[in-house]
């Protein structure tokens, strides 16, 4: 493998959108040569994977048509990245001087929304490299060794588009390439790609809005593919402990901040009313086990609500809520409080999810015509 790295190295450098000898000798090495001994990796990436590994791809492209200025081989698991443009993956890039190799791991450029995988805005790519980031450091506490900037020297749009999509890095440099234990890099990249990839399959990427417009349309299509989103969706008492910690923790801020506070989820539109100095104010609470908080689904009544008593309510969203179970029985834990006070919902995008189809009454009896 080290002598492919070096020769790929050497030869980017010579980089040509067309197909010149050097672009097709690239070609061969990176399709060919480094797929294989990636892939001759399969059994020591699969453990390192866990549950994810089963399904193991390995694949390699140095430009469709065009070659690219950053070419590329990545591996994943099939059901969580099916292709380049979805989900996350571990994947080596050359810098385009031929100085360095990256061992990466980052995203595909759209994600799941309104029932359909869309193009990520680069504020939302942002997003989605930050999160992923975030789980790695929850889980091994640093970045280290995957901590350097992503920065391969592209110059045209898709492959600077590779650069911002990747959430991890580790940079060898060209003359450290013979010293370098791919193998173990390739292993720790495929540990950190493991939570990433168990954090997704219970939607912590997803806003609380996506992840219940995924169950809806999971519901009405159970033939639906989403990529890394099959079976997801929480069962109904793994809902409920979400909102009973929601509700709990909601409660003990308001109390905390001396509200007065009166539960009122199970006879009107919003949760709690909040007094305060002999100010009352109707509180929506919103429990979700993701860790953005910057999307909700609401129902019309709730709508209503907060559009007609603008100012004297307010929205607590509670976010990264975490279920544990036992024999069945679920609980919720932690949760990150946003306190939303004189909510002005109209502020917010309000996009319709789903709608109601209902028949009309009929005016003739058709049987009888």
């Amino acid at each position: 493998m080290h002598e492919t790295l070096e020769r790929i190295c050497e030869l980017q450098p010579q980089y040509s959108a067309e197909n010149t000898p050097a672009m097709q000798e690239r070609g061969r090495l990176v399709r060919g040569n480094l797929k294989t001994e990636i892939d001759g990796l399969r059994s020591r990436l699969t453990r390192a994977l866990g549950p994810f590994g089963g399904d193991l791809l390995v694949e390699a492209s140095d430009g469709i048509g065009r070659k690219t200025e950053l070419p590329w081989v990545r591996f994943c698991s099939r059901n969580m990245s099916p292709n380049p443009t979805e989900g996350f993956y571990c994947v080596t890039h050359f810098s385009t001087d031929g100085s360095a190799v990256h061992v990466t791991a980052g995203c595909g450029s759209s994600r799941f929304h309104k029932g359909s995988s869309v193009p990520l805005p680069d504020h939302e790519l942002d997003a989605q490299t930050d999160w992923a980031r975030r789980v790695v450091i929850e889980e091994f506490g640093t970045l280290v060794p995957f901590d350097d900037p992503a920065d391969f020297g592209a110059k045209r749009a898709l492959p600077i588009s590779f650069q911002r999509a990747t959430a991890i890095s580790h940079r060898i440099a060209y003359s450290d390439i013979r010293a370098t234990d791919f193998g173990e890099l390739f292993d720790q990249a495929a540990r950190r790609l493991r939570p990433i990839y168990a954090a997704q399959a219970i939607g912590r990427d997803l806003t609380d809005a996506d992840q219940r417009e995924l169950e809806v349309a999971s519901a009405l299509n159970p033939l639906i593919r989403t990529s890394g989103r099959q079976g997801y969706g929480l069962s109904a008492p793994a809902r409920r402990a979400v909102e009973k910690r929601a509700m709990d923790v909601a409660s003990q801020f308001l109390r905390s901040n001396g509200y007065g506070v009166r539960d009122t989820s199970s006879s009107s539109p919003f949760d709690f009313e909040a007094t305060l100095g002999g100010t009352r104010i109707k509180v929506e609470v919103k429990g979700t086990t993701s860790d953005r908080a910057d999307g909700i689904l609401m129902t019309a009544n709730e709508v209503k609500l907060h559009q007609t008593e603008k100012g004297n309510t307010a929205l607590i969203i509670v976010s990264s809520i975490r279920l544990s179970e036992k024999d069945g029985d679920y609980s919720g834990s932690g949760g990150t409080i946003e306190w939303l006070l004189g909510w002005d919902i109209d502020e917010w995008l309000h996009e319709p999810t789903a709608f109601r189809m209902t028949r009309p009454a009929m005016t003739k009896d058709l049987s009888t015509s």
